[in-house]
């Protein structure tokens, strides 16, 4: 049986491969040297979840400072 893994803060996490919502590959090894911010908004159409990605979007600049990159990820289906 396959056991999933569950990751620490800080831990090194597996290249992937994503398409964002114009369909241009996003690949985690792309932004090697960087800290990486993953945001899952697993029901982006409440209210929550678009605070949520608000907030990665004002907060940019300090994440730029911090050579981080915030990723929101959306499990819902494309309109």
């Amino acid at each position: 049986m396959k056991q999933n893994k569950c990751f620490e803060a800080g831990e090194d996490a597996p290249d992937f491969i994503l398409k964002d919502q114009n369909g241009k590959e996003f690949r985690l090894s792309d932004f090697k040297g960087k800290r990486i911010l993953l945001s899952f908004h697993p029901l982006a159409w409440t209210p929550v979840c678009a605070d949520q990605m608000r907030s990665l979007e004002k907060n940019w600049k300090m994440f730029e400072e911090l050579s981080t990159v915030a990723v929101g990820i959306n499990v819902d289906p494309a309109p």
